[in-house]
């Protein structure tokens, strides 16, 4: 299966890869997370990353894709979910290409659709646990009364500010991705406001109307 889900930052695609790859046996592909991962490290490289995103805008083409060609080679380029990637036309087409060239193409594009109101609620509530990087919502799942409040953070890009500049960004730059994989006829749109459980259910009704599911 080589799937792929889009939508705006807070959609909630995150949320269901993790339910999504346990249950069809998929590895996920999340350049945002590959990112995260190396800006945690702080090395010379982390930094140019994390500059990017305290600005809230988006990393360089050519460094996504090389974090994701990295990754998408460690699996064979296959059974896998794309998490937010790609994230501009530049991306997809190349994407295209290195698929292709290892005859393994998408399959399936799911669209996740959330207003803007939504996705400044779920953003700005949101805390991430220093060490585990578990997320938290302080409305709906605040941390465990036993955590040390120390260890709860904010992630810089989720502060309000910033999360409009990556909507704008977002509107700009990584929407267009969807015409170009409707043009190609991969995209399918399905809401992305409702409980975990119903967008999943959602998914798989797209997966199984697309015959997906047959030749995970």
């Amino acid at each position: 299966m080589r799937i792929a889900l889009f939508g705006p930052p807070g959609a909630g695609k995150g949320t269901q890869t993790a339910l999504l790859e346990p249950m069809f046996g998929l590895q996920s592909v999340s350049t945002g997370n590959l990112i995260r991962s190396a800006v945690h490290d702080d090395s010379p490289f982390g930094r140019e990353l994390g500059a990017y995103i305290e600005d809230g805008g988006l990393v360089p083409d050519e460094i996504v894709q090389k974090l994701a060609e990295d990754r998408l080679r460690e699996y064979d380029f296959n059974n896998f979910i794309l998490d937010g990637f790609p994230r501009t036309v530049v991306q997809a087409v190349w994407l295209r290409e290195l698929l292709e060239t290892n005859k393994a193409p998408i399959q399936v594009v799911i669209s996740m659709a959330v207003p803007d109101e939504i996705i400044i609620e779920r953003l700005s509530q949101r805390r991430i646990h220093k060490i585990t990087c578990e997320p938290y919502h302080l409305t709906l799942r605040p941390p465990p009364a036993d955590i040390d409040p120390d260890l709860i953070v904010q992630r810089s890009d989720d502060r309000i500010e910033a999360i409009k500049v990556r909507l704008d960004t977002y509107r700009k730059m990584t929407r267009p991705v969807a015409d170009f994989y409707q043009k190609s006829g991969l995209l399918t749109e399905i809401s992305g406001d409702g409980t975990s459980t119903e967008i999943r259910n959602q998914i798989i009704k797209v997966l199984e109307s697309r015959s997906v599911l047959q030749v995970a």
